[in-house]
């Protein structure tokens, strides 16, 4: 019609391509536990247990040595840098290459560490350990220290595990799997631990403290 105005295109204008590299931000996971089992799942591919609290599967990426704090402590400068290492409570947590659960017997008999009562729990196959919360997680300012978050109960990484395969390439092992001279010796650590749980019995029991030490068996197998 003569003297009227064009009106307005109503096609939306075409959409720019994502970049693939970049997270939408609907997929990206909301909350804490959630973002914290992404992390675990996705970026170290580590096997998680459905439901809270959130727990790491044993004997599939990792084993775990759990020792008193006192006596892990003693064992620290025979790990590698990126060896994962976690405290919860008055326990510490060190990550073994999986399948060092099934070696331990046979390794403590061998070191003749295997008469002795040690205070000494392994978990492989079939058992599960607490998370702790990634690195990060807690906003700064926000921050408890490290052992008043354990004593309340929850897992905090004294040495968080590396990126991707680096958190595996570093756990101690046998030496005669693999990776010769660039994983920590799983033999020198187990004697080391012993000893140091060993100690730290005698210790309690000159003090008159209670210990978890007085067991029926040495080990807690899961």
């Amino acid at each position: 019609m003569v003297g009227s105005f064009p009106t307005a295109s109503t096609v939306p204008l075409p959409r720019r391509p994502l970049d693939p590299g970049v997270p939408d931000a609907c997929d990206l996971p909301a909350g804490p536990d959630a973002r914290a089992r992404h992390w675990y799942e996705n970026d170290l591919g580590w096997a998680t247990v459905p439901g809270r609290p959130l727990r790491l599967l044993t004997g599939l990426r990792f084993d775990v040595l759990d020792v008193p704090a006192e006596a892990g402590a003693g064992a620290l400068r025979h790990l590698a840098a990126g060896s994962a290492v976690a405290l919860r409570g008055d326990r510490m947590q060190l990550l073994v290459a999986a399948g060092s659960a099934e070696e331990l017997p046979g390794l403590l008999d061998w070191l003749e560490w295997s008469a002795v009562t040690l205070d000494l729990r392994v978990l492989g196959v079939g058992g599960a350990i607490r998370a702790p919360a990634p690195p990060g997680a807690v906003p700064a300012g926000r921050t408890a220290p490290m052992a008043v978050r354990s004593a309340q109960g929850a897992a905090v990484w004294l040495r968080p595990p590396g990126p991707g395969g680096e958190a595996e390439a570093s756990l101690p092992t046998m030496p005669a799997v693999g990776r010769e001279g660039s994983a920590p010796d799983l033999v020198r650590l187990v004697d080391t631990v012993a000893a140091h749980c060993h100690r730290v019995r005698l210790r309690r029991l000159r003090a008159g403290l209670p210990t978890d030490c007085l067991r029926d068996q040495p080990l807690a197998f899961s």
